[in-house]
């Protein structure tokens, strides 16, 4: 088993429900397991910033599946749950996006490992710290990458 940390957004429709949803697609394979869920936050769209608000939560999963497998499964999930690619970062039911897979490095098209924007999004290392504060990614400790990212506009919910 491999450990994971797969990071999942919304910002259509009833966005906890279609993180919920994805959480059980996930939960119900049997190569799986989901250690931590963070909390839910709120944040603004980042790159296309015409749209509404986003819902975002970080898991650990320890997982018998190889990257790529992981990665197609994690695109069925989001087809299941209607996801539309029309514009690039713009609006979503769900998205789910391998942050870090156990030492694992890829920088292929199709499968980057870390995620290659992961460290400048404040909405992915805010959820991600709190649920494995000790993490080192790309050499630097989660702590010093989240010192220096802007988190005034993200909101923690209850």
């Amino acid at each position: 088993m491999a450990k994971a940390y797969l990071g999942l957004g919304s910002n259509m429709g009833d966005k906890k429900q279609y993180i919920d949803d994805a959480v059980i697609l996930l939960r119900k394979h049997e190569k799986i397991c989901i250690k931590r869920v963070s909390s839910y936050y709120e944040t603004p769209p980042v790159g296309y910033v015409e749209q509404d608000v986003f819902l975002n939560i970080v898991i650990e999963i320890d997982t018998g599946l190889e990257p790529y497998e992981l990665l197609k499964y994690c695109n069925e999930i989001e087809q299941t749950l209607k996801r539309e690619r029309i514009i690039r970062w713009g609006p979503r039911t769900i998205d789910i996006d391998i942050l870090l897979y156990e030492n694992y490095i890829s920088d292929e098209e199709k499968l980057t490992i870390p995620h290659p924007r992961m460290t400048e999004r404040s909405f992915v290392i805010l959820p991600l710290y709190e649920i494995a504060p000790d993490i080192i990614i790309k050499g630097k400790n989660i702590k010093d990458i989240l010192e220096n990212l802007d988190i005034e506009d993200i909101k923690k919910l209850p």
